[in-house]
């Protein structure tokens, strides 16, 4: 980790890959893959940057993840013993998050598992179900599988009492629909695969029922609290003290995360129009609708590469999301300043991005908030992402490619640390 003490100092030519961060030792839990998510970070890096802040003094009580996505951070902290608090804006992050980070009786999960069965055996539908269904799930699901998965949500809201284990059975049953649908395998982006075949339902959700006893018998229970919200952290009115936050903020002209989540949002009864959740998630180009672009609220560095993603002709829209991201970073910024303890730190992990040759320096612009919120000892490491190394290409359904003539993805992060 090197140290910054001004934000001229950033000299991204000497700071080296830093090994520490990118070397893991042992197996993350089964828990961690319960359901997918994407651009998740691995646990590794949760478990370290406690060891690291403790090292660096921090007595740590209270873990926070203000983007905590799928809880990655909320389950590494469950399993230290460490309070937690987080939040997301996407009610599919947090079911996942959740679901992670509760306990449960493993004879309980069967004892409803098997009362879900049993409903399915006996339930019947009507002949026109899959002609009366929302429209978007119609293009997306055949009728047979449509009408199993139907079944089976009828079955779990039927036997299954509302908490935390419906939640369970709810997140569960989320991770089954991107491969019960005709999405395009391992493509993160939606895109349909018109030869797709369809697979068995009840047999796909068994295997993750399975799988999720498996993980439940790998972890020890413990009465750590555990909150987690769906909120948009901006607005948030009722922050906790805290000692450690950990939180890898969404990269601007990035996913879409309601985009990407839209099957399990429709399904769930989130939305009837998974676009409404784009609503004030930070990054997405559809948070800018109403914004009024004024660089004298950002910082230097958002200043300039504004000005200079205007010079090369950016879409108006996107300069705007932009800017608005940045906007957005230096007040959550600010509200990280107000939840922490004295003698407490924040830990990002972040990664620089681009649009036609220019680079949008979000770790640089994340640097230069924390110094003007006054935050000190503010240190940067890098890490490989390793799994994309090789691949450091997305072709145009979104697939990680070895083809130079398609889109270049970043391929690295900064890890960047700072105390009050």
């Amino acid at each position: 980790m090197v140290q910054i003490n001004s934000i001229k100092d950033l000299d991204y030519e000497k700071i080296g890959v830093d090994e520490e961060w990118n070397d893991c030792v042992g197996n993350e839990l089964t828990m961690h893959t319960i359901h997918a998510y994407p651009a998740k970070f691995p646990a590794f890096i949760a478990w370290k940057a406690f060891d690291y802040a403790e090292k660096e003094g921090v007595q740590i009580e209270k873990v926070s993840d203000i983007f905590c996505g799928c809880g990655t951070v909320a389950l590494e902290a469950k399993m230290r013993g460490y309070s937690f608090w987080g939040c997301d804006i996407n009610p599919v992050a947090t079911l996942i998050a959740k679901t992670k980070s509760n306990s449960y009786d493993c004879d309980a999960i069967i004892y409803f598992y098997n009362r879900i069965l049993e409903y399915i055996k006996k339930c019947e539908l009507p002949f026109d179900l899959y002609q009366n269904a929302n429209s978007r799930l119609k293009y997306w699901y055949y009728e047979i599988s449509y009408c199993n998965l139907y079944k089976l949500r009828q079955a779990i809201i039927t036997e299954v009492p509302d908490g935390k284990y419906r939640e369970a059975f709810e997140c569960i049953f989320s991770s089954i629909l991107k491969a019960c649908s005709k999405w395009l395998t391992k493509s993160i982006k939606p895109q349909v695969d018109p030869d797709k075949k369809e697979i068995d339902v009840i047999l796909q959700f068994d295997r993750q029922i399975n799988k999720f006893i498996r993980a439940l018998d790998e972890m020890e229970n413990n009465d750590t609290q555990m909150v987690i919200n769906c909120t948009n952290f901006l607005s948030e009115e009722k922050l906790p003290e805290t000692d450690l936050i950990i939180t890898s903020p969404p990269y601007v002209t990035s996913y879409e995360y309601a985009d990407l989540h839209q099957l399990s949002s429709l399904w769930l009864g989130y939305t009837d129009d998974y676009r409404e959740l784009r609503k004030g998630s930070i990054g997405s180009v559809y948070n800018s609708d109403n914004f009024t672009l004024d660089t004298q609220q950002l910082n230097d560095t958002g200043k300039k590469v504004v000005e200079k993603l205007g010079e090369i002709g950016m879409p108006s829209s996107k300069i705007k999301s932009v800017a608005r991201y940045y906007i957005d970073m230096q007040n959550a910024v600010k509200r990280c300043q107000n939840m922490l303890r004295d003698n407490g730190m924040v830990f990002f992990v972040v990664g620089d991005t681009e649009y036609k040759g220019v680079k949008i320096p979000n770790s640089k612009h994340l640097i230069e908030a924390l110094m003007d919120d006054g935050f000190r000892d503010i240190k940067i490491g890098k890490r490989t992402i390793s799994k994309r190394i090789c691949i450091p290409y997305r072709d145009e359904k979104g697939k990680f490619s070895k083809d130079k003539s398609k889109r270049k993805v970043y391929h690295e992060e900064f890890i960047i640390s700072g105390r009050l």
